[in-house]
């Protein structure tokens, strides 16, 4: 599927392009968006990267990952979601999304899950999407169940970040779910 354009309410997602990378960068190089990932702050010339990287994966056949930017309809980018299919798991795959903070208490992480999971199962016929949050990530937990997904259960001692091991909390749905 190239490109990726989904329309919701208020945002849609769409290919990264390389002007995207500020945008990023306002979310990856943030230590509070980046307090519950699984990595520290990128500097900008590691997000400058990690765009280039998207991109390029956007046009290999078979397409295993889908990077994607989220942006207000026609306006700024305000998250960064990510569909990546497993290799171990016929149709499957895992996602994630982050969101400036900014943005934040505005809905937007519903709207942007509910976005990706619809691509997921509607576009590219997945039948199971899965993501893991931090312990402590209320604000995602309670995103995910709004967007209609299933806690399954923990991963221990699953992310090491800032010299600490942490686990995570894993949310899935599958297709049935979804219709």
């Amino acid at each position: 599927m190239y490109p990726v354009r989904r329309a919701g309410p208020r945002l849609a997602l769409r290919e990264l392009e390389p002007l995207d990378v500020d945008g990023v960068f306002a979310i990856y190089g943030s230590p509070v968006a980046t307090r519950h990932l699984s990595f520290e702050p990128r500097t900008r010339e590691q997000v400058a990267a990690i765009v280039d990287r998207s991109i390029a994966s956007a046009a290999e056949n078979p397409r295993s990952e889908y990077a994607l930017a989220v942006v207000e309809h026609d306006g700024p980018l305000v998250g960064f979601g990510r569909l990546a299919l497993d290799p171990h798991q016929q149709r499957g795959a895992t996602f994630g999304f982050a969101l400036r903070p900014d943005v934040w208490g505005r809905g937007y992480g519903v709207e942007t899950v509910r976005l990706l999971l619809g691509a997921g199962f509607e576009e590219l016929g997945l039948h199971r999407v899965w993501g893991a949050r931090a312990p402590l990530n209320d604000a995602s937990a309670a995103t995910m169940a709004a967007a209609g997904m299933v806690e399954e259960g923990r991963i221990r001692e699953h992310v090491h970040k800032a010299g600490v091991w942490r686990d995570s909390i894993v949310h899935a749905m599958l297709d049935r779910e979804w219709r």
